[in-house]
């Protein structure tokens, strides 16, 4: 069966072909970091309610705008075929016509740079430098002259992005000051949300070896694969415990411990053998897992600034 057959026998409304390229599972993704950057904001005894509004707008509009890039790019260099493994995606089933989905980018990018605008006003030069960073990373992933999510950089960037310019620029944009526990906290955030990207290429290594797209998972394979996600999530539990054994943290930036049930699942999922698809639901496990931990964390950070 092909895209178009399929496109017209369960062809969706407007909005569901909208929700199909937002991608709404994503966005705890873009939510988690920001909220452990107001937790070190609020653990140093600060806590601005409209900068964390638009701090919070800025990051799912951003990772809004990176879903629809993504779907328009994968479609336009072939990577999105019938062969895919993933959800259906709104560009490659023709649900939505590239003149649309370009419009659609132009209106959330616009609405996110309007946002940045106060941002940029509240920290400086700074913020718009990483804010337009930000924009370029989005869609310079799949899109562009040289897509660095086709040459095994893409973990490099989510962890960057989503991580340490997430976390420590939210507090930053409370506080002022670049707080070396923001960078801290960051680490594990980072950590979790690339694990999210790497089931996603475990996932998709056969299909983008043929599209000739070269992940790290496509480069080391699946054994690799896990091997890389096993490390994110190792890392991700070993940096809380060892800030708070030095020191470095109050006993409540343990509170991400609470998620290790989540995590060992979630390990039991990437070892299992079976159809690639079967990790469709992972990466929703993996995305859930990310969120929990970020939220524990942002709490138990911001009780020790509220005790």
């Amino acid at each position: 069966m092909t895209p178009t057959t399929t496109a017209a026998s369960t062809r969706p409304s407007r909005a569901q072909a909208w929700l199909l390229a937002v991608r709404p599972a994503t966005l705890p993704a873009a939510v988690g970091p920001v909220l452990v950057g107001l937790g070190v904001a609020i653990s140093l005894g600060t806590f601005e309610l409209l900068p964390a509004l638009a701090c919070l707008a800025v990051a799912l509009l951003l990772q809004i705008a990176s879903n629809v890039g993504n779907d328009l790019s994968d479609f336009r260099s072939g990577v999105d075929t019938e062969a895919r493994l993933g959800p259906p995606r709104a560009a490659a089933l023709g649900y939505l016509s590239e003149r649309e989905m370009v419009g659609g980018l132009g209106v959330i990018v616009a609405l996110a740079g309007l946002v940045g605008l106060y941002l940029v006003w509240l920290g400086g030069p700074v913020i718009l430098v990483l804010g337009v960073a930000a924009v370029i990373s989005a869609f310079a992933y799949s899109g562009g002259p040289w897509p660095y999510g086709y040459h095994g950089l893409g973990e490099v960037f989510v962890f960057v992005f989503f991580g340490l310019v997430a976390v420590a620029g939210t507090t930053y944009l409370q506080t002022l000051t670049w707080e070396p526990l923001a960078f801290a906290a960051a680490i594990p955030v980072g950590s979790l949300i690339t694990a999210i990207l790497v089931v996603n290429n475990l996932r998709d290594i056969d299909t983008d070896r043929v599209a000739g797209k070269r992940t790290l998972a496509v480069m080391f394979g699946e054994r690799g694969a896990r091997a890389e996600s096993d490390l994110l999530l190792a890392v991700a539990y070993a940096v809380r415990v060892a800030l708070v054994i030095g020191g470095h943290a109050s006993r409540g930036a343990l509170l991400p411990l609470a998620s290790a049930p989540l995590a060992l699942a979630l390990y039991r999922a990437v070892h299992a053998g079976g159809d690639p698809r079967r990790l469709n639901p992972v990466l929703k496990q993996t995305a859930r897992l990310s969120f929990v931990f970020s939220l524990l964390l942002a709490i138990g950070l911001a009780a020790a600034g509220l005790a």
